[in-house]
């Protein structure tokens, strides 16, 4: 399956690497279920696409995952419009709840599997 490329403000890498680095609890135990192909395909870490970055992306589905902690608080209409600028250039998108993580990890992972494996058969 082809990727596709969505072009991103360069300038927004460095500052993905930082995010990368400095990733939330949340972040970590997300990223050790679906890192190493876990739904066969590949999972990357605070990805640089258009003018945002998303926490999570699969380039080969058009996938980006969000993980809501506090940093998302008060921000409902610009997260909201950051969505639907990339669900245009169509990227599809799962929002989790920094607590839904944490606390129901299993439900995360099954949403993301079922949302996998319908975005695989559509192609």
């Amino acid at each position: 399956m082809k990727n596709k490329l969505i072009p991103y403000n360069p300038k927004l890498k460095e500052y993905a690497r930082q995010l990368r680095n400095n990733s939330t609890l949340s972040e970590i135990l997300l990223w050790q279920k679906i890192n190493k192909k876990a739904y066969g395909v590949e999972f990357h870490r605070q990805v640089p696409i258009n003018q945002f970055i998303v926490d999570f992306y699969c380039h080969e589905l058009l996938l980006a995952i969000e993980i809501d902690g506090s940093s998302h608080d008060n921000k409902y209409e610009y997260d909201s419009k950051r969505q639907n600028v990339l669900e245009e250039l169509g990227v599809h998108f799962l929002r989790f709840s920094d607590g839904a993580v944490k606390k129901q990890m299993f439900s995360v992972l099954l949403a993301i599997e079922e949302t996998v494996n319908e975005l695989k058969n559509e192609t």
